[in-house]
């Protein structure tokens, strides 16, 4: 069904797409666009587009299915180029981290019978750096790929069994695919993977700040330090847009985890210190 898909964004994420279509059996056209040539050829290198187009929309208007790997406000910005030009013979999908902003502006945009299909996406996966050269075609193996799509949706036939067919793709590159109301997927992911996120970088800056000019002590903190701070590589360029489009879901999980490091502050000499302790022990073992 799928014979032509589009990648606009070769980062690790579009460039892990790739490869792992590639891995699924996906024998259609695969083509890359960048911002950075440099990268869309490092993911042509690598097997994960089969070619590069130095025009985006171009490269949109020519394939069936347009994956947008690329920061929030970029996607948006794509969306609102890409409506008016595409029709009902494409489909939309992106990988954003947040999805109220996007979803709201694909039905906006998009689903209706004489427009293409938007679906919005986000895979449960990733690494603390991007890049291209990053890529892994096994990276949504055992992953969740969260939708958020449209259950008012009005798609042409044709659109709906494109929509049909990428998620088979995204089961077939190893994912589970689970549909979500967008809010309440910014809230989970607010828990589950922002404030990992902004925990780290706040635990990396302090210990920078605390420690930065006695580097030796890194080596003091060993495996533990170098777990708890691994997400500290992290680019701001990619969470800049996570913090602006997830503002309150974000600030209420991170004024919850102050109060709760407040209260195990106050506990350090209590038998409460054990039943903290025993909760966070019995959250791993579910």
């Amino acid at each position: 069904m799928i014979e032509r898909i589009a990648i606009l964004g070769t980062g690790l994420l579009g460039t892990s797409v790739g490869l792992a279509l590639r891995a699924a059996g996906y024998r259609g056209a695969i083509t890359g666009w960048n911002r950075s040539v440099e990268h869309a050829q490092v993911a042509e290198q690598m097997g994960a587009v089969d070619s590069v187009s130095m025009d985006a929309m171009e490269a949109a208007r020519a394939a069936q299915v347009i994956l947008l790997a690329v920061p929030i406000y970029a996607t948006l910005d794509f969306m609102e180029k890409l409506a008016p030009t595409l029709g009902s013979e494409h489909l939309v999908t992106d990988v954003g981290s947040t999805k109220r902003i996007i979803s709201e502006a694909g039905a906006r945009l998009f689903n209706t019978p004489e427009r293409a299909a938007f679906l919005p996406g986000h895979p449960m996966a990733g690494k603390e750096r991007g890049g291209a050269e990053l890529g892994d075609a096994n990276l949504f193996r055992g992953t969740v790929w969260l939708f958020t799509d449209d259950p008012n949706a009005k798609r042409s036939p044709h659109s709906a069994a494109l929509v049909k067919s990428w998620r088979e793709w995204v089961a077939a590159m190893g994912s589970k695919a689970i549909d979500l109301d967008p809010a309440r997927h910014d809230e989970l992911v607010a828990w589950v993977s922002h404030l990992p996120q902004f925990t780290a970088t706040a635990l990396s800056a302090l210990l920078e700040s605390e420690v930065g000019a006695a580097p030796e002590l890194k080596d003091v903190g060993g495996r533990a330090l170098r777990e708890m701070t691994r997400l500290g590589a992290s680019p701001f360029s990619l969470w800049r847009d996570i913090a602006y489009t997830n503002t309150d879901a974000v600030e209420r999980a991170l004024l919850a985890l102050e109060q709760r490091l407040a209260y195990l502050r106050e506990n350090l000499r209590t038998p409460v210190l054990r039943e903290e302790f025993e909760q966070a022990n019995k959250f791993r073992r579910e």
